[in-house]
């Protein structure tokens, strides 16, 4: 009995290195660089790191298709270097002695790309399934619409222009009032400085006092005495 059991294993791990190793059907290559990634905090890729990895490969296939019936059994791992970088294949569920095609082994990673990624601390540049392409990231889009933010960049212009308006407004009417309250201070002491007209300067009239005009004051002279 034991003997049947070593050779069903010896069967079984033959038909697995045929179906999984460097360039054979439906196989990927994949390259980590977990040391690049963390530095300091990079761990170490063991048989549990393997096991996530089968894992979430599992995963991605039954998300992918609902049918899907794979098992961690299925993915299976060959050629592990000490770099981490190893060959994988999928094997078909209800036959086990072939593979799943490649088309929908890198459908389905491709699908559930950020979620592999997540589970082991890295992105599509340390990660690298060589045979499959990266997806791309979708468009950021800025939370706030462009047109709400030229909007508000106009609304700030038109504010500021009436404010500056009302401020100007304000100041000069400060400084019609200043120049009146002035005018009108020199005309209770009596005293009007008359403004510059034609570029000769006026006199300063005294209204108090009077002015008298030199030729009327002659003439009174000249023939009130007798």
């Amino acid at each position: 009995m034991l003997r049947v059991l070593l050779i069903i294993l010896s069967v079984v791990a033959i038909a697995d290195a045929e179906l999984c190793k460097p360039d054979a059907q439906n196989a990927f290559k994949v390259r980590l660089s977990i040391k690049r990634a963390l530095g300091d905090n990079a761990y170490a890729w063991d048989a549990n790191e393997e096991y996530l990895f089968k894992a979430m490969v599992a995963f991605a296939m039954r998300r992918y298709s609902s049918k899907s019936t794979t098992q961690i059994s299925n993915v299976l791992l060959c050629n592990v270097t000490d770099r981490v970088s190893f060959w994988f294949v999928v094997t078909d569920s209800s036959k086990n002695v072939t593979t799943v095609p490649g088309s929908d082994v890198e459908a389905a990673i491709r699908m559930n790309r950020d979620r592999i990624n997540n589970a082991f601390l890295l992105s599509d540049k340390t990660l690298q399934f060589l045979k499959i392409t990266s997806t791309l990231a979708p468009p950021v889009e800025p939370s706030t619409p462009v047109w709400l933010i030229v909007f508000g960049v106009v609304l700030c212009l038109i504010v500021a222009g009436i404010v500056f308006l009302i401020v100007a407004g304000i100041q000069q009417h400060k400084k019609k009032n200043k120049e009146s309250t002035e005018r009108e201070n020199l005309e209770e002491k009596g005293e009007v400085t008359v403004a510059v007209e034609n570029g000769i300067p006026c006199e300063t009239l005294d209204l108090k006092a009077g002015h008298i005009n030199g030729v009327f004051a002659a003439d009174d002279e000249r023939f009130t005495s007798l």
